[in-house]
């Protein structure tokens, strides 16, 4: 990733291209002296860069970032750390960067969000006003009718990274050769589309290593999934898929008729195919939505996603705050970390000539994800993207970008691991500093 300098950055978010409304231009300063004041809810990546890039645009602005955890642990790379081959701290991101350019940091929750009187208020009793406001939530997950699984603690979702990987990483230790590991994967939309499968991966990798007796089943709530063919194709060459020997077994939604139940009491899945099956580790990720504290405030649509402008991601439901990264609609960009990188330099970019009173130009969106398959074995999808105001959607570029070929070398996949090494350290720096 290259090194953005404020003037650079500054250029990338006036990008050429029609010029666009400047809506509430005269808050400008009201909340943060002469050059405004902009509180961020949520730490994370689409939080985290935007507070970064704010900073890098212009130094002067007021940025606070409100975020309940000390640190954050990223969902990218989580999967190895389920594998073994990654401790949990190796994913752990500080705040410590972001202070040092100035962001004031608070370690509390948001409870509310008062759009009309520019105010967030916090769980701990603190009042904060704003000029923008930039709300990244990130997801929860939504209802949906298996409550047996309760609070997660014997039936993770380790969706969220940190304590429930570490969780979910003992219960595959305790697991005895020859148990069988189920992945309960969720529907459209959700978080990292290919990180269900990548799950898969390595665990099956780690089986295979220390328990070659065990399996891994993943139960799809879908019929087909992000890079299937390159992830089948991996399954094939690493891990015997579509043999009777088969570590991985994958099952659509079609092929199962839907999930019945699942129990965390005596560790089962209902499908109307197979019945009642007993698994010895369940990992359930449910379906999905934008953080609660978007719906609190007001920014949802019924689908449970926030509708915004796509050049500047304010919302479409409150004016002067900005909705992004996962919990935003930013369609056909997909829910992933660097999509939420991206999405931050743009909200930076448009927030900081807001504040000076300028144009927002149209920007450019990117988009790259690694996957890890297996040992030496990984591949890759980049794209680019541009607004398409017609139909009002983040489109891709034609030419731009591109997916590791399915017949790619044994060094193309070898490099592609170290390429998303690689990649994990520059959007970390990138992102907290």
């Amino acid at each position: 990733m290259s090194k953005m300098n404020r003037r650079n950055f500054l250029k990338a978010g006036a990008a050429t291209g029609a010029v666009l409304a400047a809506p509430s231009l005269a808050n400008a300063g009201s909340h943060g002296g002469k050059h405004g004041k902009i509180v961020i809810v949520g730490g994370g990546v689409a939080g985290a860069t935007t507070a970064r890039y704010l900073k890098i645009g212009n130094a002067e602005l007021d940025v606070t970032l409100i975020e309940p955890k000390a640190s954050y642990h990223t969902c990218f790379m989580s999967n190895e750390v389920l594998e073994g081959s990654r401790k949990l701290s190796q994913i752990e991101q500080s705040y410590d960067g972001l202070k040092s350019m100035g962001v004031k940091v608070v370690k509390d929750s948001v409870k509310s969000i008062d759009a009309k009187g520019k105010k967030v208020m916090t769980a701990g009793g603190s009042t904060f006003g704003y000029d923008r406001c930039v709300v990244a939530p990130g997801i929860d997950f939504k209802v949906d009718g298996f409550a047996d699984v309760g609070d997660f603690s014997m039936i993770t979702h380790a969706w969220k990274a940190g304590p429930q990987t570490a969780t979910l990483r003992k219960q595959l230790e305790a697991m005895p050769d020859g148990g069988t590991f189920c992945i309960v994967a969720p529907p459209n939309p959700f978080r990292c589309p290919p990180g269900p499968y990548e799950r898969a991966s390595l665990v099956a990798n780690y089986f295979m290593h220390h328990k070659p007796k065990s399996k891994v089943v993943i139960i799809d709530r879908k019929d087909k999934f992000s890079k299937m063919g390159l992830f089948t194709g991996a399954w094939k060459n690493l891990y015997g898929y579509g043999t009777d020997k088969s570590i991985i077994e994958w099952r659509s939604a079609a092929s199962t008729g839907g999930i019945d139940s699942i129990s965390a009491k005596d560790m089962t899945v209902e499908t109307l195919a197979n019945g009642k099956e007993k698994f010895d580790v369940i990992n359930y990720i449910p379906a999905q939505k934008a953080g609660n504290i978007a719906a609190t405030a007001g920014l949802t649509d019924a689908k449970g996603w926030c509708p915004v402008d796509k050049t500047t991601f304010e919302s479409k439901m409150h004016a002067g705050v900005h909705v992004l990264g996962d919990a935003s609609v930013a369609t056909k960009m997909p829910k992933s970390g660097y999509a939420a990188n991206s999405q931050g330099k743009v909200c930076a970019a448009a927030i900081v000539a807001l504040m000076a009173g300028k144009e927002v130009g149209t920007p450019s969106y990117v988009n790259t994800c690694y996957s890890i398959a297996g040992d030496d074995y990984g591949f890759s999808v980049a794209a680019v993207y541009k607004y398409n105001a017609e139909k009002d959607i983040i489109a891709g570029v034609k030419g731009a970008g591109g997916l590791t070929p399915g017949d790619a070398s044994a060094e193309m996949r070898r490099r592609e691991v170290e390429f998303a090494y690689s990649w994990y350290n520059n959007i970390c720096k990138d992102t907290w500093g």
